[in-house]
């Protein structure tokens, strides 16, 4: 009776299409049910093969910056160049402290023709840091100094300890002078009306913030007209800083100026991590970290003199 029933309730001339669609239906859930099982092996795999790949990686190790010290009498004297470290001609002096009271450039004195009065505020700072030797302001800490001489051209390098906003503010300072002292005109003094020109100079990548400037001062000495040229730098390394001017009537040697800078900031950044800086190229010890300047042939200590911060100074 049941194929009867199915006989009855089915006519053979219909098609069966859904039997047909649900075939095709079950045969495509197969089809995907294995690849996605196929595909859920791979991926396993693959993630496993990743996961022993990162294991078998090497740790990555953590760099510990050298630690920066604070900036002592000895470190500060040890942190000045050498005559090796500029080359050329230079010779060191041993009265570089004295230029400021009278630095004679052939015949002229070269400090007292930069003093005198100007209307703009930022300009007379300019010429009273460079006769002051204070470009950068009162140091917060201990400095040093040295001089050389080559020709008629004189070089002054300092180096010394500040506290930051104060070193940041003159470092934006010096920024400045080439748009605000363009130009401008200084008088008083027995060196008469004198013309000063400030223009940018470049300066080697080095220290954490730079300032390279050109200053010419023009006017009459002896009855004679007179140009005198003077290359400053000053670079900033944590919340120490280098400053140099260099240069005389016949003009600065800029190639000097950039010696010195790279070669400073690298003496600096010596004793700053507590190590002693390499020695010169003569092969003569530099002053080490802990001490006394090397002594010469004579057993006098080299030239470089140390200064103590001005009572109440902040910096």
């Amino acid at each position: 009776m049941p194929c009867a029933a199915c006989a009855t309730a089915a006519p053979a001339a219909r098609p069966a299409r859904p039997a047909r669609v649900l075939a095709a239906v079950l045969a495509a859930g197969t089809l995907l049910a294995t690849a996605a099982c196929s595909g859920g092996d791979g991926g396993s795999t693959a993630a496993a093969d990743r996961a022993a790949a990162v294991a078998e990686r090497p740790a990555r190790q953590t760099v510990t910056p050298s630690p920066t010290r604070t900036l002592d009498e000895a470190g500060a004297r040890a942190a000045l160049i050498t005559e090796a470290d500029l080359e050329d001609d230079w010779t060191q002096v041993d009265n570089a402290d004295t230029w400021q009271d009278s630095l004679l450039i052939g015949q002229v004195d070269a400090a007292a023709f930069l003093t005198g009065k100007t209307d703009a505020a930022d300009c007379q700072r300019l010429l009273d840091g460079l006769y002051d030797e204070n470009l950068l302001g009162e140091p917060s800490g201990t400095s040093a100094l040295t001089g050389f001489q080559e020709g008629e051209s004189r070089l002054l390098y300092q180096v010394a300890a500040y506290e930051q906003a104060d070193l940041d503010k003159s470092m934006d300072w010096l920024k400045s002078l080439p748009e605000k002292c363009d130009q401008f005109t200084v008088t008083g003094g027995d060196s008469g009306e004198r013309t000063v020109q400030v223009v940018e100079a470049s300066l080697p990548d080095a220290g954490d913030a730079r300032q390279g400037l050109t200053v010419t001062v023009k006017g009459t000495a002896e009855g004679n007209p007179v140009t005198l040229t003077l290359d400053v730098a000053a670079v900033r390394v944590g919340t120490d800083a280098i400053a140099v001017t260099n240069g005389g009537l016949d003009g600065a040697d800029h190639d000097s100026t950039e010696t010195a800078v790279q070669s400073g900031v690298q003496r600096l950044e010596e004793v700053q991590a507590g190590r002693t800086p390499s020695p010169d190229a003569t092969g003569t010890p530099s002053p080490d970290a802990t001490g006394t300047p090397s002594p010469d042939a004579t057993g006098t200590p080299s030239p470089g003199g140390t200064r103590t911060p001005s009572p109440g100074a902040t910096g």
